[in-house]
């Protein structure tokens, strides 16, 4: 996991529910059969043959945005996207994969500065592997060329831009994203995307069986001493995440929120937070085991919910 796919794991951990979570899709580089996917000699990347529909289309964009950045006359290493089944799988979609990550590292925050040179500790520094080949490439240009890289990739939509365009990426981003998804604007996709997503919210909290035992789940929670903040389907999963997000120390592992570098905590420091941690996402996946169980195939099946948004 990069770093900024780190920050943007954590961004999506402090706003974004499930539901919505899942059409971003931008945890690790993975393909559909969970094995890691990278761009051949001809710098196209293979489409894996059980990837879904919306899967296969990410992958048509990325390298279609590589072919065209070759034909600017730049080096484009496309980026592999992940099916979003296996992105859930550590965060309760698998119970036993979940079970076995929270009894070492809890929900992920404090672990960062416990375990600072393990990989598999979410925030660590570990966990911010080296510039991903782009970075690379970009860093060796001059300004100039960096000007001229930045253009010939393209940028995204502008809804404000005049006379009633802006509602595409530019450049070979634009390119991409016609060869994946035809003539459709990239604005007009989020918005069905946005109407998609409510409507699948709308479904899985109005479900009986999930609404019956997300309320078990909550009771469960209760006892163990946990707040309660919300019943509903599509935010109860995450409910004890976010608030355990919320009580860590920003910065912890030596990067906050925003990216910025800090000192981190050292090991003494965090074990006891560590340990408060591991107790609190252990109760919570035992208390929701059974709604996990249901919720998980619901929700990975809902129309779209595995898209790109």
């Amino acid at each position: 996991m990069s770093g900024s796919r780190t920050a943007r794991k954590l961004a999506v951990a402090l706003s974004l529910l499930p539901l919505l979570a899942a059409c971003g899709a931008e945890k690790a580089s993975q393909s559909a059969g969970g094995g890691k996917v990278s761009a051949g000699s001809s710098g196209q990347l293979d489409v894996p043959a059980d990837a879904g529909e919306d899967l296969k289309k990410q992958y048509v964009m990325e390298n279609a945005i590589a072919a065209c950045m070759k034909k600017q006359g730049f080096a484009y290493t496309p980026d592999p996207p992940e099916d979003p089944a296996s992105s859930w799988a550590n965060d309760g979609a698998d119970y036993e994969l979940t079970k076995k990550f929270r009894q070492k590292y809890g929900f992920g925050y404090a672990a960062a500065a416990v375990y600072p040179d393990d990989p598999q500790s979410p925030f660590s520094r570990a966990a911010a592997q080296e510039p991903s080949a782009n970075a690379k490439y970009i860093a060796t240009l001059t300004p100039e060329q960096k000007t001229a890289y930045d253009k010939a990739l393209g940028a995204p939509p502008d809804g404000k831009a005049s006379g009633g365009g802006g509602k595409d990426w530019t450049g070979c981003q634009g390119e991409g994203n016609k060869a994946a998804y035809g003539s459709a604007s990239a604005q007009d996709r989020g918005a069905e995307t946005a109407a998609r997503n409510q409507a699948n919210a709308q479904a899985l909290n109005g479900d009986p069986k999930l609404v019956g035992l997300a309320q078990s789940y909550a009771s469960c929670l209760r006892k163990d001493g946990i707040p309660v903040t919300t019943t509903q389907p599509t935010s109860i999963g995450e409910m004890v995440k976010l608030q355990a997000a919320g009580s860590t120390p920003d910065g912890i592992g030596g990067a906050a929120v925003d990216g910025t570098s800090r000192e981190p905590m050292s090991k003494d420091e965090a074990l006891p937070l560590l340990t408060k941690e591991i107790d609190m996402a252990m109760k919570d996946l035992a208390c929701g085991k059974d709604f996990r169980a249901a919720y998980f195939p619901k929700f990975l099946k809902a129309p779209g919910s595995t898209g790109n948004g």
